[in-house]
């Protein structure tokens, strides 16, 4: 078949049992074993991970204390997790004096896995509307 090329390009596949949702919240965050928390901001979430944007550079591997503030049924709402650093933006690029990394969420304050879910499913019903 004349004329006819392969073509070459780069096919990615999805590893993520949950879809991902966009959302910008606010956190605050401290190292497993210290008591000064820092600031910093979801961009995307589903139940078992969060894309965040965090002020400070962290290696994979660590343990932080997140608490993510949202609103709910007209009062502003928390959710306490642990989490575990699984990636890091590859670029290692310092942009607006922020580092985006991927962290695993590991176990909840008691009842806050729940109200995480709530958000999600907000969120999703939010997003197909």
């Amino acid at each position: 078949m004349k004329g006819l090329e392969a073509k070459k390009g780069v096919f990615v596949i999805e590893k993520r049992r949950d879809p991902r949702y966009k959302i910008e919240l606010p956190i605050d965050y401290s190292h497993i074993n210290e008591k000064e928390n820092y600031r910093g901001t979801i961009a995307n979430a589903n139940e078992g991970g969060i894309l965040v944007y965090l002020p400070e550079r962290l290696e994979v591997g660590g343990l932080f204390r997140i608490k993510i503030f949202f609103p709910m049924e007209t009062v502003l709402s928390t959710v306490q997790v642990i989490a575990k650093v699984v990636w890091v933006d590859s670029a290692i690029q310092k942009t607006a004096g922020e580092y985006r990394y991927g962290l695993q969420l590991q176990s909840f304050l008691k009842g806050d896995l729940n109200k995480f879910r709530k958000l999600l499913k907000e969120v999703e019903h939010a997003r197909n509307e």
